[in-house]
Formats: structure tokens, C-alpha cells, sequence
């Protein structure tokens, strides 16, 4: 619940130290610091570099990827343990839409360097928080190179967690119909998938984001 005196800005400031949380039913799953870059009623564009503070389950960060076996067990048996990280290897540019089951994000190696290519995250809809925003990643992502060659990622995970119940039905409905945006996204190079941010280079004096105290609290 919101406390009292916690007041939520309309919109956040560029240059703003941000959470953008995965969210469980009000249990934290994972989150990232980071710097607001544009915040307005139509796009939200986050920057999180090398550096930043991160929390994530024990086991993603010291086993990678193996945890995808027991994510959805104890995300959905509240057994998780989390732990704190710095973010490393390299930088995204996350641009969140209001309503939509996706974000776009531009990576680049380093801080940044070279840019890698765009990637999409199929997650929930995020909503505003006094700390940033919260959401929930699904599984289920888009590697889409510089010539916009494609290819799915975590496909087996996805189709895991639907088994499992993680991933609800109406989740599932909503990924199918905004795959078929992102499909005419990427044949039209619709934005944000024209390289519009392709020349972006964060304010050289901003410092890395960081984890407020208040990091694990429940916003509903």
C-alpha cells in the first residue's frame, strides 16, 4: 500500500534514479536502477549502464541462465532469495509504451560502444510506482540484429512457465497479438525499430543509479 507522506510524481525528470521492478503479486522478482532519459504520457525511456544496482535471484547470478529450471517453482512458492548485483558487460536503452506487453531496448557493448541490436522483452504492462515502475517479464524475448534479422529467444522457458501457471492465459492472449505489432514493427522499421536512439550518449555527468532503501516495497 502507498504510505502517506510517499508522493508519486505525474511524470519523472530527465536525469531521475528510477527502480523498474518485476513484480509477483506484489513480491519482488527481480530489479534494475536506472536513469531517466524521457518520461511523457506516449514513451518512457530508461538508461541502465555498467555499474548500476541491481537486485535478482541468488541463483541467476551466480548460475545464469540454469535458474530458468526453478524460477517460476519459487517465484510461485515464494522461495526466492534475493541479492544485490552491478550491472556489467553492457548498456540498454529501454523504451516502455503504456499498455503495451512489450519494451523495446537498444543495447550497446560498454557505456555505450558498439551498438548490438534491438531486442524485445515480452512482459506485463507497467504500472507507476513513488520508486519507478513495475512489471513482469514473461519469458519470452526478440533478438533483432542491425539488419533486422530475428530470432526468438527463451521460447522453451515461456512455454514452461505457461505450464507451470506463471504465465496466465490472458498473459499468453496478449503476447500473441502484440507479436503481430512487432511483426509490422520490424517489416515497416516502424519506430522505435528505425534507429532512432541509434546516436543516443547518456549526460557524461550523471552518476550511476542506485538502490533506494525502500527498494522492496509493495505499491497497490
Amino acid at each position: 500500500m502507498f504510505h502517506k507522506k510517499t508522493k508519486m510524481p505525474d511524470f519523472w525528470k530527465t536525469g531521475d534514479n528510477v527502480l523498474l521492478r518485476g513484480m509477483y503479486e506484489d513480491h519482488p522478482v527481480y530489479m534494475q536502477s536506472l536513469r531517466v532519459v524521457k518520461d511523457t504520457p506516449e514513451e518512457t525511456t530508461l538508461f541502465i549502464w555498467p555499474g548500476a544496482e541491481c537486485v535478482a535471484p541468488s541463483a541467476y547470478i551466480h548460475h545464469g541462465h540454469a535458474w530458468n529450471q526453478v524460477r517460476w517453482q519459487e517465484t510461485l512458492n515464494r522461495t526466492l532469495k534475493l541479492e544485490r548485483y552491478f550491472w556489467h558487460t553492457n548498456s540498454f536503452l529501454i523504451l516502455l509504451e503504456p499498455q503495451k506487453y512489450f519494451s523495446t531496448i537498444y543495447i550497446w557493448s560498454g557505456t555505450p560502444g558498439r551498438f548490438i541490436g534491438y531486442y524485445i522483452n515480452f512482459q506485463l504492462p507497467f504500472c507507476r510506482t513513488p520508486l519507478g515502475f513495475d512489471t513482469l517479464d514473461l519469458d519470452l524475448d526478440m533478438v533483432v540484429d542491425p539488419s533486422f534479422e530475428w530470432e526468438w529467444k527463451d521460447e522453451v522457458e515461456y512455454r514452461d512457465a505457461i505450464r507451470v501457471g506463471g504465465i496466465r492465459p490472458a498473459w499468453v492472449v496478449a503476447v500473441e497479438r502484440a507479436k503481430v505489432e512487432i511483426f509490422e514493427r520490424i517489416e515497416k522499421r516502424d519506430y522505435p525499430l528505425n534507429a532512432s536512439w541509434l546516436n543516443f550518449r547518456p549526460d557524461p555527468s550523471c552518476t550511476l543509479p542506485y538502490l533506494p532503501q525502500n527498494w522492496n516495497e509493495a505499491y497497490s
